[in-house]
């Protein structure tokens, strides 16, 4: 399956940079970092099945290596064979598969609060997954008014971070909108049970891995497996930050980024 992408060309470093979002939400995610990154590169997003404009083909299997063939095909079917890869959440596992998949393609990850580093697989969704769905499913058609008020964005970023109060209006809003029309929310999360993250990536690929240490989503005792990763890793927390790191912290995550790419301001 080819997915929805969208390329941000630099005439300067026609080099490829790409980011894959998380679960429920879009490529809109990375808007708040995508000019500073392209200074430095082409960057290209990817939508995810049943997320942002990339439409849900119930044929697709949603497993995170079964959707990092799908980026590697849509990667392919662009002319990319070679990229650094940054995946938030859901998307840092499938960025992490897809270097072990095919490492030639991949010059370094840096995987964003990556999902798949479970102590222990889950065998059942979130008590919360399905309630925030719902919300902003119910939500949508009055969500863009909603984004205006503090109470309301409270409601829905008080746990994603706590630096929710200096969210703009264009990121809840987008973040709210991604997460209503997300179709390949449920199926994603079905797809994740049972399973971790436990592929060879080789010793010749960059690899950085940065959380924030109040991380409501994929908490430090849970979640935060570093066994799981190679040796190679640099493992980076931010303070006061959650799990968008690219929202609390933008500066800081462009500076590992470029690091763990081999560039330098």
């Amino acid at each position: 399956m080819r997915l929805k992408s969208k390329i941000y060309r630099s005439s300067v470093h026609p080099e490829p940079i790409l980011l894959l979002h998380g679960m429920g939400s879009a490529s809109t995610a990375w808007k708040p970092i995508i000019p500073a990154l392209n200074e430095f590169f082409t960057v290209i997003t990817i939508d995810l099945p049943g997320h942002g404009e990339t439409p849900m083909d119930s044929t697709q299997a949603m497993d995170p290596k079964s959707l990092a063939r799908a980026v590697i095909e849509t990667m392919g079917h662009r002319g990319h064979e070679r990229f650094d890869i940054v995946g938030n959440s859901l998307g840092g596992w499938i960025a992490l598969e897809i270097a072990a998949m095919k490492p030639s393609a991949v010059a370094s990850v840096t995987g964003i609060a990556p999902a798949g580093l479970w102590l222990q697989p889950f065998n059942a969704r979130y008590p919360g997954a399905a309630i925030a769905r719902m919300l902003a499913s119910s939500l949508k058609v009055v969500s863009p008014l909603l984004m205006r008020y503090e109470w309301a964005r409270k409601i829905g970023f008080e746990n994603v971070s706590p630096l929710w109060k200096g969210f703009s209006y264009e990121l809840c809003k987008d973040a709210s909108d991604a997460m209503a029309t997300s179709a390949g929310y449920y199926p994603a999360w079905d797809a994740m049970l049972r399973k971790r993250f436990h592929e060879h990536i080789d010793a010749s690929i960059p690899v950085t891995v940065i959380f924030g240490d109040s991380d409501r989503t994929l908490p430090a005792e849970t979640c935060q497996e570093r066994s799981l990763v190679p040796k190679q890793t640099r493992w980076v927390t931010l303070t006061q930050c959650g799990h968008a790191p690219m929202w609390d912290h933008r500066q800081e995550v462009i500076a590992e980024i470029l690091l763990t790419a081999g560039r330098s301001r």
